[in-house]
């Protein structure tokens, strides 16, 4: 397993993680992804660190804590030995105090994730979502404190948007509070939407990608084929107008070049989808997660390899969509690209300086 970097922190995290959403399996909107139990779940953390997965991400608001329950009784008699990262943010009810980033639910956020996780700190805490309705500062003072109190060591966020996380950074820098070093965001060769601010404004400011969701939002499994309706059992019947959404001919004109790849490497097509994603600048750790041990060992197998130079430029091609202004002027040929070079491939290292 590779390790790097995250973002421009001194901490190391391995190029895949796992992600801990199937655990539990309860609650509305976050418990139908699985339901692995305490004893199943320390079997797949005993996979992982075998292979060197040694972070697990979970949130407070999957399967309403029950995650959080679940991958502590994992981890324990170990916890030395893996980073847990976690986020709160996302209601957790319907009172007015069950949702947001004000101090009030961060301490306590943070307090019942440590109890459910029955650790003393966390290695990773990220804000789920932006929270227009607190003032930067009040969020960033209290997660200064928390970080002095040693119950968190380093802060990120998660789905912010640019001017969301720049703001923050410059606040940060303004009160010398600490700096966020991690944004997990949805990234996938279906979903590339992160390029066009998110990932340059990550190389430039040294925050690093944790990328959620790197197969489409199940799309990229293999199982979806041009020609080929969706099967019966997937959960994207389900779950398909809660994700990102892409279109059929798009799916499919990816899928055609993943499936061509897949013939002359031999590897699979969510593995060849997970390793183009490791290649990509600001792209600290992918997140993986499984259902059952079997596609966990898939999972893993996108590393130790990589894609060759055409390959990749054949899956670029393929994915490739036109960006929203203002952001195509700086992707056209002739256009303003060439006052903004492309951002290095950095040997797929993919962390910031």
């Amino acid at each position: 397993m590779e390790y790097r970097r995250l973002g421009a922190s001194g901490l190391k995290v391995p190029a895949l993680s796992f992600g801990a959403g199937t655990f539990g399996g309860s609650g509305p909107m976050f418990g139908a992804w699985g339901t692995v139990d305490a004893t199943e779940a320390r079997r797949m953390v005993d996979i992982c660190l075998d292979a060197g997965v040694t972070m697990f991400d979970t949130a407070d608001v999957y399967s309403d804590g029950a995650s959080e329950e679940v991958l502590g009784q994992a981890v324990k008699g170990r916890r030395d030995k893996v980073l847990i990262s976690t986020k709160a943010g996302l209601p957790m009810g319907d009172g007015p105090h069950e949702a947001g980033t004000s101090r009030s639910r961060l301490l306590t956020s943070v307090d019942d994730a440590l109890r459910r996780l029955g650790t003393d700190h966390i290695d990773l805490f990220q804000l789920h979502a932006y929270d227009a309705g607190t003032p930067i500062e009040e969020v960033l003072s209290t997660l200064a404190d928390l970080v002095q109190a040693g119950k968190i060591r380093y802060t990120g966020v998660s789905n912010f948007s640019g001017w969301h996380l720049m703001k923050s950074l410059a606040t940060a820098d303004r009160y010398g509070y600490p700096r966020y070093v991690a944004h997990q965001v949805y990234y996938s060769l279906v979903g590339r939407d992160y390029e066009w601010e998110l990932m340059p404004l990550g190389r430039e400011e040294g925050v690093g990608a944790l990328v959620w969701s790197p197969l489409g939002w199940g799309r990229l499994t293999g199982k979806i084929r041009r020609g080929r309706p969706l099967p019966a059992q997937s959960r994207l019947h389900q779950t398909a107008d809660s994700g990102p959404p892409v279109s059929d001919d798009h799916l499919y004109d990816v899928v055609d070049a993943l499936d061509e790849i897949a013939a002359e490497t031999g590897k699979s097509v969510p593995q060849i989808a997970l390793n183009w994603l490791l290649q990509r600048p600001t792209v600290a750790s992918v997140i993986i997660g499984a259902r059952d041990e079997h596609q966990l060992g898939q999972n893993l197998g996108a590393v130790g390899w990589s894609l060759t130079a055409d390959q990749t430029a054949r899956l670029d091609k393929a994915s490739e969509i036109t960006p929203p202004y203002p952001y195509y002027p700086y992707h056209r040929p002739g256009g303003f690209a060439q006052l903004n070079p492309p951002i290095p491939m950095n040997g797929g290292a993919g962390t910031c300086p």
